[in-house]
């Protein structure tokens, strides 16, 4: 079952992405909107182009989170084999994401006091005239 909504989800997702789906859109709106007069501007107009896109976003919402799920998942992945290549990475930082918000948190301050150090020497070296 997995696999076909894999399957069936990144179809979705390459057809959803493509121009011709873009134009297809707007052809049905103004299609849609050009049959406004004639039709008097009715409630079944109205509900016509309502309950369309309704049940479209519903639907795409699924398949647009299992696409960016399975993306983050193998982005995140390519990361932690990258810090298991590099030797001085720390391999503590493998599957991060899994940690609380509070070791987040730490990280993310650590890691924001060691970009200013480095901003700090870089404008060092650079009124040095060394960069």
């Amino acid at each position: 079952m997995h696999r076909v909504f894999h399957r069936f989800a990144h179809w979705v997702s390459e057809c959803a992405g493509s121009p011709w789906t873009f134009a297809i859109a707007v052809a049905v709106i103004l299609s849609w909107a050009l049959a406004g007069p004639f039709m008097g501007f009715s409630p079944g107009w109205q509900l016509f182009i309502n309950t369309g896109t309704t049940i479209l976003t519903f639907l795409m919402v699924f398949i647009i989170q299992n696409t960016q799920n399975r993306e983050a998942q193998a982005t995140q992945l390519k990361l932690d084999e990258l810090i298991r290549a590099i030797e001085p990475a720390r391999d503590s930082l493998i599957d991060i994401e899994n940690l609380d918000d509070e070791d987040l948190a730490e990280l993310h301050r650590e890691f924001s006091a060691f970009r200013a150090r480095k901003i700090a020497e870089l404008k060092s070296k650079v009124e040095q005239g060394g960069v």
